[in-house]
């Protein structure tokens, strides 16, 4: 009896080892599979997708819109700190020191309790004087 037992037993795990293993073999299909067709749509895609041609703007340009963004600004809001400020900054990197200037004594005038706004008048006044 103890025979037929164990027979019947070892019968049993293999069956549970087989149906284990079949198991296995579709899952890694399935995962392999849709890896597959993943990575086709994607190459389809790519191939299907017309090139667009990359735009490259220079930062002249891009200054010039920042400009005319705060100008706009001001316009709306002559005292506009955070306008002043950048409108400032942009016109000094642009060369133009007169226009930064007027910038600037203005935010010093507005905001006289701002020690840096006039440390870095007194340097441009400085700069433009060499």
């Amino acid at each position: 009896m103890a025979s037929a037992e164990n027979d019947y037993l070892e019968k049993r795990r293999q069956q549970i080892a087989r149906k284990q293993r079949i198991f296995t073999y579709i899952l890694l299909f399935g995962f392999g599979g849709s890896i597959l067709i993943g990575g086709f749509n994607t190459v389809k895609q790519a191939w299907e997708k017309p090139k667009q041609p990359v735009v490259v703007q220079s930062a002249e340009t891009e200054l010039q819109k920042q400009t005319k963004g705060y100008e706009l600004v001001l316009q709306r809001e002559p005292n506009n700190q955070l306008a002043l400020e950048k409108l400032s900054i942009i016109r000094l990197k642009s060369g133009d020191i007169k226009g930064a200037i007027a910038l600037m004594e203005k935010l010093v005038k507005l905001y006289p309790d701002r020690q840096d706004y006039k440390t870095v008048l007194t340097d441009v006044k400085k700069r433009m004087a060499q």
